[in-house]
């Protein structure tokens, strides 16, 4: 009594989790070594260290423009095309496979089928065009304020952490797919992954640590809300929604911080 269960905590936390996470989110050549008698969504804890990865390949990039005095929009134009690259793209695959679904069809069935449907319809096309014309826009506010690290960073771990309680709230809409191979996290998976964003949000602009993670917080309830009413529950794509969802919430939570903030 009072001591440390080590073998039920390698048995939640292994070492190769972030690999997992990493082969799971990522494009990224790692090697990927699956238990078979473990859940992969046993590594969604790691999902915002994901972010944080991608966050910083794409501050690499974005360095390596500065350092040749490249413009402010080209910049932000490479360092948003790394990170989509470096994802392989999956959730704003995601976003635009539930523009389609949720708005294109009238029944359950017929918005899990429009979603299946690898073809892209007008509401996807819409959801994409205006959420990458905003990130890079934002992005490139943040490079002109000197807070495209902060911004980049934060934005991609919080939202990877949106993406765990998602998975663990709701129940699979469908039994195939990637999300239902993935699983859903436990408890104690996901209180890590929230933690983990949660002190990501300390990076916030001055002292709006709460503000920052209130707003989040309604934004993930509010995209978990719209898939359970017009699916039934999360699918990879719901999963990948909210990763966008609150990726383009946090930057412009910063924009609008760093531009009221009065340093006097």
């Amino acid at each position: 009594m009072g001591k440390i269960d080590i073998q039920r905590l390698g048995t939640t936390f292994r070492p190769a989790d972030p690999l997992t996470a990493l082969g799971l989110l990522t494009r990224l050549p790692v090697p990927r070594n699956p238990s078979a008698s473990r859940a992969p969504s046993a590594a969604a804890w790691a999902y915002p260290l994901v972010g944080l990865i991608i966050g910083l390949i794409a501050l690499g990039v974005g360095w390596i423009f500065q350092s040749l005095g490249t413009a402010a929009p080209i910049t932000a134009f490479f360092v948003l095309l790394t990170m989509i690259m470096v994802s392989g793209a999956m959730h704003e695959d995601g976003l635009a496979d539930c523009a389609d679904g949720f708005w294109g069809g009238w029944t359950v069935a017929r918005r899990l089928e429009i979603m299946k449907d690898s073809q892209i319809g007008s509401y996807g096309v819409i959801a994409l065009s205006t959420t990458l014309f905003l990130r890079w826009y934002v992005l490139t506010l943040m490079i002109d304020k000197g807070s495209l690290v902060a911004a980049v960073l934060v934005s991609a771990v919080m939202s990877r952490a949106a993406m765990v309680w998602v998975m663990h709230r709701l129940p699979h809409a469908r039994s195939t797919g990637l999300s239902a191979q993935t699983g859903r996290p436990n408890g104690a998976t996901t209180a890590v992954a929230l933690l983990i964003g949660a002190l990501a949000a300390f990076f916030a602009p001055e002292t709006r640590f709460f503000w920052l993670l209130a707003i989040v917080a309604l934004v993930t309830l509010l995209a978990g809300w719209i898939a359970r009413r017009k699916i039934g529950g999360q699918t990879g794509d719901v999963i990948g929604a909210t990763q966008q969802m609150v990726e383009i919430t946090v930057l412009i939570i910063f924009d609008v911080m760093i531009s009221n903030w009065d340093p006097q």
